[in-house]
């Protein structure tokens, strides 16, 4: 699919991306752009091949073609938030010692270093969660630790912040105060954001750009562009609920089980 024209500021650029598992295509010839210091989300069925975009663009799984950023291939500071993080719930680590461990390079046994104490609770401060620095990980909701995950990706000062559905394991309400927080953090921090989403209320409100993806780039563009009847409906092959807008405020499928088997997540 050729990139738009109306996308000219872009913070990165996929150019014919594609991802080859076995005799399975993941991705097949992807060319998107993400626009300096906006939301961008990509959104698609289970199996899309939307997590593996991602993977690729933080050098976690092989693809051809290449990915540009800022119009060259130098890349910039990368803040990533997984989806889900994988660790053993009775570890007697608190969340700035977990913050800590990133930082200083002497044991945690050994105490935190007074700069590095500061550093990560400025962090918690700016994702609102200075009331957890002395609960332990394993105690986390799941909102609460998605915000300590927001904490550590900001130990990069990321240019570009990468999220793998951020309303993932909250309610409504948490997603939404989530997103808000994202939005003032952009605009403070001054970084671009890429997100996968199944949520469309979540793209419809929060996102200011929008790919398209099933294994191919299907649209891109605004969400007041592409999350029309008929782009929802080719992405996804199923009747979709319309708001009076006519952009869509809710599929008539359950999307936010993750993606199994590796393709996507």
């Amino acid at each position: 699919m050729a990139i738009p024209e109306d996308c000219s500021s872009p913070a990165l650029t996929f150019n014919r991306i594609s991802v080859t598992r076995g005799e399975t295509k993941i991705l097949e010839d992807v060319s998107a752009r993400v626009p300096l210091g906006g939301n961008t989300a990509i959104i698609g069925p289970n199996g899309a091949g939307k997590t593996t975009l991602l993977l690729a663009l933080l050098g976690q799984t092989e693809y051809s073609g290449e990915i540009l950023f800022s119009g060259n291939t130098t890349r910039p500071r990368i803040g990533y938030v997984p989806q889900r993080f994988a660790f053993d719930r009775g570890l007697p680590v608190t969340v700035l010692e977990f913050l800590v461990m990133g930082l200083q390079r002497k044991p945690l046994w050994l105490g935190i270093g007074r700069k590095y104490r500061e550093r990560a609770r400025t962090l918690l401060k700016a994702v609102q969660a200075e009331r957890l620095e002395e609960s332990h990980l394993g105690a986390l909701s799941g909102g609460e630790m998605q915000r300590v995950l927001l904490a550590l990706a900001l130990q990069q000062d990321p240019e570009l912040l990468v999220l793998d559905e951020p309303s993932a394991g909250v309610d409504v309400k948490g997603g939404k105060v989530f997103c808000e927080l994202l939005e003032d953090l952009g605009r403070k921090w001054g970084f671009t954001q890429l997100m996968v989403s199944h949520d469309l209320a979540t793209v419809t409100h929060h996102a200011s750009h929008v790919i398209c993806l099933n294994r191919k780039v299907i649209a891109q563009g605004s969400p007041d562009q592409v999350l029309s009847v008929d782009v929802l409906k080719s992405l996804f092959g199923i009747h979709m609920g319309v708001v009076d807008s006519g952009i869509i405020a809710s599929p008539k499928k359950d999307f936010s089980k993750e993606e199994k088997g590796g393709d996507d997540a």
